[in-house]
C-alpha cells in the first residue's frame, strides 16, 4: 500500500497518487482490513495514478456578502487555529477551504456535466440550471429564490462570469452561512433534491447560524457583532437529515413526447440517505459521524472564545473519496480561480486516500484450489461503509481486477485490467455505449468483469449517461451495507439486475467464484486480486469529451490527467502453497 503520509515526501515533480466522491464515499466503522489483507497497489502502475503540482501559490478567500449570506471569508478569522491543551491544532475554516464542499461551484466535472446536460435539453434549461444551482452555488440560488429571479449559470453574463454581482458569493459553494442556517427538517419528512428550507425573511443582523454548541451571551454578542449572525444551539446539524437535503437527490426526466415528468416520477439520482436508513449503520453514526473528523480533547470553537470548550469540535474536512477531482482542482487551480494552496490539497489528498484504503471495503480470498487441472477460489469483498459503495453520483464504479501468472510469470487469465485512458479492457460499456457488463456469480472467461455499478436508461430503455433522460437503472449492483435487506428494499434503492438473484450478493458485500483452466501452466501458480475505484468512469468522461462540450475545460484536464483507477484492497497467494 501507498503510505499516504509519504506521498509528498519527494520534491514536487511528478508525484502519483489517486482517487474517490461528489463527494460522499463511506459512513463507516473504523474496520481494520483482515489479517489476510495487504496493501493495495496497482498490478500494472504501482503506485497512485497521478500528478501532484506543487506551485507555492498563496490564496485568500474573497469577502462579500448579501441580506442572507456571506462567504467563508468572514467566519475564517476566528474558526481557525483552535489550541487543544496538549498542543495539538484544530482549523476548521482552513481545512474546509480544499474540500468538494467548498469548490462545489468550481468543480470541472460539475461544469462540463451541466454543459452536457443543457446540450441535450436546452429547452430545459431553466430548470437544470436552476435545480443544479440549488447545491453547487446555494447561496447565489437562494439569494435569486429571495429576488424571485431566474438563476444563470451559462452565459457571458452568467454567475461564472467575475462581472456578475453575485460571481463571488456563487463561487464559495457550499459556505458556512449555507449549511448553518439549515433548519431542523419538521415531522418526519425529510428534505431533499436542495430543499434548504432556509429563511429568506429574517433580516441580516439577526439571522440565525446554528451549532451544536451552548454559547454564552458574551459569545453571541461577539459573533453577531463580528459576523452579523446569531449562533442558535441544534443538534440537527448533526444528523444526516441535514445532509440529505442534498445528497438525497431526485429528478424528474425526459417522457417520450419530449415533455418532463411531474410529481413524484422521479430518477433517483443519488440517494445515500435512503441508503444509511436502510442499514445497521442508522442507529449507530450519522453521515457527520464519519465524515468530518473530530476532536477528542475539548478545543474552544472559536479562537477569540477560548474559554468555551468542547469536545468533538469537527474540522469541516469533508473526508470522501474523490481524490481524482481535488488533484484537478489543485494543478488547475488558477484556471478555475481556487482559493486554496497547495498545501491545503496536499493534506486533503492524504486524508482521502487514507480514508479510502482502511475504511471503505476489503477484499479476500478463500477456497482457493486446484482439481482435475481447475483452479478454482472465492473472492469475498465486504462493504465497510454505511451505505452501497461506491454511492452518491452514478458515475462512481468499483471493479475487480483478477490476475494470475504461473511460475514463469506468464498471464493464465487476467479480468478487469485497464488502459491508460482508465478504460476497463473487457468491459462492455466501455466498449459499447449501448452495452454495458452484467453482474456475475461466477467469472470463467477474461472478457467477462465484475463490476460495482449503477447502469442507466432512458424510457425508451437505452442505456445513458444524460441524467435528465435518466428514468430508472438498468444494473444496480454497488454494494450493500450491514443490514440491507435487498428483497424488501425501497424502490428507489432496490438491487436491479442479475445480483438481486444472487444469493451470495447480500448484505455487506458480495462474494464471487472464479474457475480458470490450469492444466498446461507451470505450478506454482500466484493469484492476485485487488478492489479497483473510480469516481468518475471511463464512459460518463467520454461521453461528455465526445459531445460539442469538448471545449469544456474539463476534456482538456482529462486528456491531460486521465483518471486512471485507485486500489482499495488487494490480496495475493500462491497455489499450491
Amino acid at each position: 500500500m501507498v503510505n499516504p503520509a509519504n506521498l509528498f515526501e519527494k520534491p514536487m515533480t511528478t508525484l502519483l497518487f489517486l482517487l474517490f466522491c461528489g463527494f460522499l464515499a463511506a459512513c463507516v466503522h473504523s474496520a481494520t482490513p483482515p489479517e489476510s489483507q495487504e496493501p493495495a497497489s496497482s498490478f500494472e502502475s504501482g503506485g497512485l495514478p497521478f500528478e501532484f503540482k506543487e506551485d507555492g501559490r498563496k490564496t485568500a478567500l474573497s469577502a462579500a456578502t448579501n441580506e442572507w449570506f456571506t462567504t467563508a471569508a468572514t467566519c475564517t478569522p476566528c474558526h481557525q487555529n483552535l489550541q487543544s491543551a496538549s498542543g495539538g491544532e484544530f482549523s476548521p475554516a482552513e481545512r474546509w477551504r480544499p474540500s468538494l464542499m467548498a469548490n462545489a461551484a468550481r468543480d470541472p466535472y460539475f461544469r462540463a456535466s451541466l454543459t452536457f446536460e443543457l446540450e441535450h435539453s436546452p429547452q430545459y434549461a431553466t430548470e437544470i440550471q436552476e435545480k443544479c444551482a440549488a447545491c453547487h452555488t446555494p447561496i447565489a440560488r437562494y439569494s435569486d429564490l429571495a429576488k424571485d429571479q431566474p438563476t444563470t449559470l451559462v452565459g457571458d453574463q452568467s454567475l461564472y462570469s467575475p462581472q456578475n454581482p453575485a460571481h463571488q458569493l456563487a463561487m464559495d459553494g457550499v459556505s458556512c452561512t449555507v449549511c448553518h442556517q439549515i433548519p431542523a427538517s419538521d415531522g418526519a419528512e425529510v428534505r431533499n433534491s436542495g430543499d434548504l428550507a432556509i429563511d429568506l425573511t429574517t433580516p441580516y443582523g439577526k439571522r440565525p447560524l446554528f451549532g451544536p454548541f451552548p454559547m454564552s451571551r458574551q459569545s453571541v454578542a461577539m459573533m453577531a457583532g463580528a459576523s452579523g449572525y446569531e449562533p442558535v444551539q441544534s443538534e440537527h446539524v448533526r444528523r444526516s437529515s441535514l445532509c440529505a437535503t442534498c445528497h438525497e437527490l431526485y429528478l424528474h426526466y425526459l417522457q417520450a413526447d419530449g415533455s418532463l415528468s411531474q410529481g413524484q416520477a422521479t430518477f433517483p439520482e443519488q440517494t445515500p440517505f435512503s441508503e444509511w436508513l436502510a442499514s445497521d449503520y442508522v442507529d449507530q453514526y450519522s453521515c457527520q459521524d464519519c465524515h468530518l473528523t473530530r476532536s477528542e480533547q475539548a478545543l474552544p470553537i472559536s479562537n477569540v472564545t477560548p474559554q468555551n470548550r468542547y469536545a468533538g469540535v469537527s474540522q469541516h474536512n469533508f473526508l470522501g473519496g474523490n481524490a481524482y477531482l481535488l488533484s484537478l482542482l489543485n494543478n488547475f487551480a488558477t484556471d478555475l480561480g481556487v482559493e486554496a494552496d497547495s498545501s491545503h490539497f496536499r493534506n486533503a489528498i492524504v486524508e482521502t486516500v487514507t480514508f479510502l484504503q482502511s475504511r471503505t471495503a476489503t477484499l479476500e480470498i478463500r477456497n482457493a484450489q486446484v482439481q482435475s487441472g481447475v483452479l478454482s477460489f472465492d473472492v469475498v469483498v465486504a462493504n465497510q461503509s454505511g451505505h452501497k459503495f461506491p454511492t452518491a453520483f452514478p458515475s462512481r464504479r468499483a471493479w475487480l481486477h483478477i490476475l494470475i501468472t504461473d511460475a514463469q510469470g506468464k498471464t493464465i487469465f487476467e479480468s478487469g485490467g485497464y488502459d491508460q485512458q482508465g478504460r476497463i479492457l473487457e468491459n462492455d460499456n466501455d466498449l459499447d455505449p449501448t452495452r454495458f457488463e452484467p453482474h456475475y456469480e461466477r467469472l470463467t472467461s477474461p472478457q467477462e468483469v465484475q463490476i460495482y455499478e449503477s447502469i442507466l436508461h432512458n424510457v425508451q430503455g437505452e442505456v445513458t449517461t444524460v441524467q435528465l433522460h435518466a428514468a430508472g437503472y438498468l444494473k444496480d449492483n454497488r454494494l450493500l451495507p450491514l443490514g440491507f435487506e435487498k428483497t424488501n428494499a425501497p424502490l428507489q434503492i432496490s438491487v436491479v439486475g442479475d445480483a438481486l438473484k444472487d444469493d451470495t450478493f447480500s448484505a455487506g458485500g458480495d462474494t464471487l467464484t472464479v474457475q480458470v483452466q490450469v492444466s498446461q501452466a507451470e505450478l506454482p501458480l500466484q493469484i492476485r486480486c485487488e478492489l479497483l475505484y473510480q469516481s468518475i468512469g471511463y464512459r460518463w468522461a467520454e461521453n461528455i469529451r465526445a459531445a460539442a462540450s469538448s471545449a469544456m475545460p474539463f476534456t482538456r484536464y482529462w486528456q491531460e490527467f486521465p483518471h486512471l483507477p485507485f486500489s482499495i484492497a488487494m490480496q495475493s497467494l500462491e497455489m499450491p502453497r
